[in-house]
């Protein structure tokens, strides 16, 4: 079914001067000391709790409204449209010809700035012949609509049979990134692949050029991990990859969406470079009434972001990628995880279905500094959470890689006790290259099971590799053993909660 958009005027693919011009004469926008553009929005994260699936268009049970309500739904949204003024923008989700999906934003004029940063994300359709198709997904999306009866009388409602989702009273330009790409989750499954909300680089290694995917909840690293420079590596992807079997690697966006939040040229130059061009757009990033911009002030917001186009960053050709060989989970953790740790088979379906990490800004205040376990990594996965397991698992069999969790937080304590230590950009940077290089040396730790590094070139600080030996020298083995304890308990249970789960991932954490 095409979604014809019905209102008082439409703009129909706007060039990106237009929707800068849009932005602009927003009042909550204004221009900062790099010529770019921000846009301090009413909503400051990602509405989970105001997120419905219709429930006979998929196999999940929780979060979901029926067909009625969505109907019902859909009919208030539209009539509100008939008295708007709205902006129609077409693009690609991927740009390989034989794997991409045409998708479309319908949104209000007066929230141009999200039709400009999903502008930079979506790959251009003007060179394809196939450009006046009808799309495959389609985003109708009304900031100024509210939803009563829904949490913060707010409603994203993700039709997959139709694959349209309806976004009603948030300005966040996340709901329009996510819309598309949580459906595309579900097609890329259909496809017999899956969906990882994963980074890509390639890292040349003795004439070979490697493939790597970095999967992490947002604010975890998975950007910075993916942007930073080993051996002369190049980003591909920043936030969302389909995995499909062989292994082979395609990518989604065209441009980057990505946290500013203690932004630094210092440790992030490709980040900070490409942000501060005069294109970029910024969304709840701090900027006084002279321009000047804090990458490092929090009194609004943690979770200020921005988008530019891709090429700022210098990537590889996705068209020339090889299939996947590494495969890192991040986890922002603060206690026994070890800096890098290396997985078996199941091993790894387990620790990419616990998806464990400590929330940040980006999931609101209700995730944020907890402790989190999110399947894949993926808030955005619209089935059933086995489906995500067992894919992974039959994936790695068909084309097996090498799985790796990176702990990107802290080992011994949480910020601020001086006994605990943290994991840095370079140390991750030079678990990256030591895995990518095949020199890091392993032993079995005798609690989990997996590997953990005894010498890993760069590292001096077996506390960071071994996070036993912090705490045994702190005299808090005890401390440590009932962690052991504990998470091997919750990690058990946790993924046996999930009905029809391959039985080789449950007991690999036991």
């Amino acid at each position: 079914m095409v979604y014809e958009v019905r209102a008082r005027s439409v703009e129909d693919n706007p060039p990106a001067a237009r929707l800068r011009e849009l932005t602009e004469q927003m009042p909550n926008a204004g221009v900062t000391e790099f010529g770019n553009v921000n846009v301090r929005a009413r909503v400051d994260s990602r509405s989970k709790a105001s997120t419905f699936v219709v429930a006979d268009s998929t196999n999940e049970t929780a979060q979901t409204i029926t067909r009625e309500e969505y109907d019902r739904i859909a009919g208030l949204q539209d009539s509100y449209i008939a008295g708007q003024d709205m902006v129609v923008l077409d693009g690609y989700i991927g740009s390989d010809p034989g794997f991409r999906t045409r998708a479309r934003l319908v949104i209000e004029s007066a929230n141009a700035n999200i039709a400009g940063m999903q502008r930079q994300l979506y790959y251009p359709i003007d060179d394809h012949p196939d450009a006046g198709h009808d799309p495959d997904t389609v985003v109708v999306y009304t900031p100024n609509l509210a939803a009563p009866g829904y949490p913060d009388d707010r409603l994203i409602a993700v039709d997959l049979a139709a694959n349209v989702t309806r976004v009603l009273n948030s300005d966040y330009f996340g709901e329009s990134k996510k819309g598309g790409l949580r459906m595309w989750n579900d097609i890329v499954f259909r496809r017999g692949g899956l969906a990882l909300h994963a980074g890509c680089k390639v890292i040349p290694v003795d004439g070979q050029v490697k493939t790597m995917l970095i999967v992490g909840l947002s604010g975890t690293g998975k950007t910075t991990t993916t942007f930073t420079k080993q051996l002369g590596s190049q980003p591909v992807q920043d936030d969302f990859v389909a995995l499909m079997p062989g292994g082979k690697v395609y990518t989604t966006e065209n441009g980057c969406f990505a946290k500013t939040f203690g932004l630094d040229p210092k440790f992030e130059p490709a980040i900070y470079h490409a942000t501060t061009q005069p294109d970029a757009y910024l969304e709840n990033v701090s900027v006084d009434s002279d321009g000047t911009v804090d990458f490092f002030d929090t009194s609004y917001t943690k979770n200020g972001r921005t988008t530019w186009p891709f090429d700022y960053v210098d990537p590889a050709d996705p068209a020339k990628l090889e299939p996947a060989e590494f495969l890192l989970i991040l986890n922002r953790n603060e206690n026994i995880v070890p800096g890098v740790a290396r997985l078996d088979r199941a091993q790894a379906a387990a620790y990419f279905m616990l998806g464990e990490t400590q929330g940040t800004s980006a999931g609101g205040k209700d995730e944020e500094g907890k402790a989190l376990r999110v399947p894949g990594t993926n808030p955005f996965f619209p089935r059933v959470m086995a489906d995500m397991g067992n894919r992974f698992l039959e994936l790695m069999d068909g084309h097996p890689m090498q799985v790796f969790v990176l702990n990107t937080g802290r080992v011994g304590g949480p910020e601020g006790d001086e006994r605990s230590k943290k994991v840095t950009i370079p140390h991750s940077s030079a678990f990256v290259q030591g895995i990518a290089t095949g020199t890091i040396e392993w032993e079995t730790d005798p609690d989990f099971g997996y590997e953990v590094a005894t010498a890993v070139p760069g590292i001096d600080d077996d506390e960071i590799l071994q996070p036993r030996r912090l705490y045994e020298r702190q005299g808090r083995l005890v401390e440590y053993d009932e962690r052991v304890a504990q998470l091997t308990r919750e990690r058990t249970a946790y993924l046996a909660a999930f009905a029809g789960l391959d039985e080789a991932i449950v007991k690999s954490v036991g």
